[in-house]
């Protein structure tokens, strides 16, 4: 139930229907009230006020007219001018950051402003009566029509906000500050900063003892037939687990149920998402609710996938290193934040990849985000890139020494300079002459800081740390 809550969230809140629907219906509420407002207390009240007067009914019609008509009107210029900034920038960044515009409530509040206040004109105006059409007693709501005539100020203010809000959103840095932004909170939401000394990661050696036989690395023949498969019913991606249904079901029915698939990844349908152990206590019903846990849709979701945020970073600055685009400084930003990120998730104790219930019983095995995978993800799609451009590359080399900063485990200070020397590797294949030697020379101080702590800090402390600023 709450994977389902979470994907009706995220639909809905990159949806373009939603929020100016709820405007709308408020609108249409509140011109109700003020003209049940304006029928029992009348207006008799602004004759005490100079700069307020009731209007007749001819110039009541005329003002919510020309207020509603220019509504609509503008209301269609901002979807078009809307449309033309999405379009513009899933062709220049990427079609996958097409759902950071979508969600956008800038241009969600734009949209529903305008067509709220049309619906609130066009419904204040069909209860304007002249005497002659209602015999003898005219109606004016004059109350109603102040609130129009303020709703059209507000209007002309979130227009103001528009035109302004569209080129900022869609400048590259702005863009790229989105998506980083939000890596970082997601890093920040699902891997929480310790206090003290961070426990180990990884599996401890006495958990390797609570894997059954048959979810072992060195499992035979006749162990793998002791698993029980459940297989997708769709194809697509998968957007998100639900944990908390997997580790009830497994519990209830004292399985062992190993994950087959993450947040993230393509899933066929007829495969198998998850193995239960030990067989035979997986009916139909319980398949059911395993595969409820599991939300399969057609496009990548950033609720529980950090790889397509990075992705997304990746996909950016690898447009941006191109032939065709040869902008370096956009893929230098995206360099910056996706060290950032990296340095972060470094800090972190990221989770061993078995989930033990209340009672210390091993219940679910799943695929942790771990630090390699992400680094992989990031420097290692980029590397091939930045090595064709000096700029980049020293960038490059750069963001793997912030990284390093935050590393004092062995195997990822390796993790790392197994990029390092892929980036030097391919840099001298394809820069020549001083562009290739200063990348060579700030690749062998990067490589001699991660070998020498005591170098790393006199360097990090010096005036120009790995290549300054590029």
């Amino acid at each position: 139930m709450k994977g389902r809550l979470l994907k009706f969230g995220d639909d809905l809140r990159q949806s373009y229907w939603f929020l100016p629907t709820i405007m709308a219906f408020a609108a249409v509420l509140l011109a109700g009230g003020m003209i049940w407002l304006d029928s029992y207390e009348g207006s008799a009240w602004m004759d005490q006020f100079a700069w307020l007067y009731a209007s007749r009914p001819s110039g009541a019609r005329q003002v919510l007219s020309s207020i509603g008509g220019s509504m609509i009107t503008v209301a269609g210029t901002v979807f078009s001018v809307t449309i033309a900034a999405v379009v513009y920038a899933s062709g220049q960044y990427g079609p996958r950051l097409l759902s950071n515009f979508m969600s956008d409530r800038g241009n969600q509040v734009t949209l529903g402003t305008f067509i709220a206040t049309f619906l609130y004109c066009l419904i204040v105006l069909r209860t304007v009566r002249s005497p002659e059409e209602s015999g003898g007693v005219g109606f004016v709501p004059n109350m109603a029509l102040l609130i129009g005539v303020l709703l059209a100020v507000c209007s002309i203010a979130v227009l103001i906000f528009f035109i302004h809000h569209v080129p900022s959103k869609i400048h590259i840095n702005s863009v790229i500050e989105d998506v980083g932004d939000r890596l970082l909170k997601e890093i920040d939401h699902r891997f929480p900063s310790f206090i003290g000394t961070a426990p180990g990661e990884g599996d401890a050696p006495g958990d390797l003892a609570r894997i059954p036989a048959t979810f072992r690395d060195d499992a035979t023949s006749a162990d793998a037939e002791q698993r029980q498969l459940v297989k997708a019913k769709r194809t697509g991606y998968v957007q998100i687990v639900d944990d908390d249904v997997l580790m009830e079901q497994a519990r209830r029915r004292d399985l062992v149920l190993r994950l087959q698939y993450q947040p993230g990844d393509f899933v066929h349908a007829g495969r198998a998402l998850v193995e239960a152990w030990p067989p035979g206590r997986c009916d139909d019903d319980l398949a059911r609710e395993i595969r409820s846990a599991f939300s399969v849709g057609a496009r990548r979701s950033a609720l529980q996938d950090l790889r397509f945020l990075v992705d997304e970073l990746v996909e950016i600055a690898a447009r941006a290193l191109s032939p065709g685009v040869n902008d370096p400084f956009t893929a230098i930003t995206c360099l910056d934040w996706l060290s950032a990120a990296v340095s972060t998730l470094a800090k972190r104790r990221l989770p061993s990849r078995l989930r033990l219930d209340e009672d210390g019983a091993l219940r679910v095995i799943a695929h942790p985000i771990t630090f390699e995978s992400i680094v992989d993800r990031s420097f290692g799609a980029l590397v091939q890139y930045c090595a064709t451009d000096m700029l980049a590359a020293l960038r490059f080399i750069r963001a793997l020494g912030e990284v390093s900063l935050d590393c004092d485990e062995p195997n990822r200070v390796a993790t790392l300079g197994r990029y390092l020397d892929h980036l030097e590797a391919l840099a001298v294949g394809k820069l020549d002459g001083f562009n290739r030697s200063r990348v060579q020379e700030r690749a062998g101080e990067l490589r001699r800081a991660l070998s020498e702590p005591d170098y790393k800090r006199r360097l990090r402390d010096g005036t120009a740390w790995l290549a300054g600023t590029a």
